[in-house]
């Protein structure tokens, strides 16, 4: 289960990337295939589930919902995909532990910091133990330590959990901390 990295500059077509496989935007050519389905062929609702179940997402801006505590939000993906409440609250407690949180459980948003706001979201991501993790600049809006711990969580996350991590960043010291690094530069990617 690799991790890897691809890096490049604003407007490079990164995110643009990471959209494609995580079936949020529409190839104009080829093809993505996610847990061998063919991704736009799937209705909308099942492309959502298949997204629920084996992709997890972490982006640049945490994207909790504001009115929610951090164990709601974590619980989110679970109640979605119908388990019951007290064993989404359950294992969304659990997560929050794992990524140093358990101490914030009933915390909003606006109440933690942004480092804790970004590990709320990797616990919100990596709670449906998905097959792959796409990360999108999580911590291009962190000071540089601040980064160094989020990006050494994630490893962590990826690590424990057997799972596959592609990030995009244009952050070059992280970058040079991969297994795998692959450039972009207008829309091509290179190793």
């Amino acid at each position: 289960n690799p991790h890897m990295l691809i890096a490049g500059t604003t407007g490079s077509g990164k995110s643009t990337l990471l959209h494609l496989l995580g079936g949020l935007e529409q190839a104009s050519t080829g093809s993505v295939w996610v847990k061998n389905q063919l991704i736009s062929q799937l209705s909308p609702a099942a492309a959502g589930q298949l997204r629920n179940q084996h992709l997890g997402f972490v982006y640049q801006f945490h994207h909790l919902l504001s009115e929610f505590t951090a164990q709601e939000n974590v619980a989110m993906p679970l109640l979605i995909a119908r388990k019951s409440k007290t064993e989404a609250m359950q294992q969304a407690a659990d997560y929050l532990e794992k990524v140093g949180l358990s101490h914030r459980l009933r915390h909003k948003p606006g109440e933690l910091s942004g480092g804790e706001r970004q590990r709320a979201a990797i616990a919100r991501a990596m709670v449906t133990q998905p097959s792959c993790i796409l990360a999108d600049e999580p911590t291009g809006n962190l000071d540089s330590k601040t980064a160094n711990q989020i990006f050494d969580l994630l490893l962590e996350m990826q690590q424990s959990l057997q799972t596959s991590l592609v990030m995009v960043t244009h952050d070059m010291r992280l970058a040079q901390r991969t297994q795998q690094i692959y450039t972009m530069e207008d829309g091509l990617l290179a190793a």
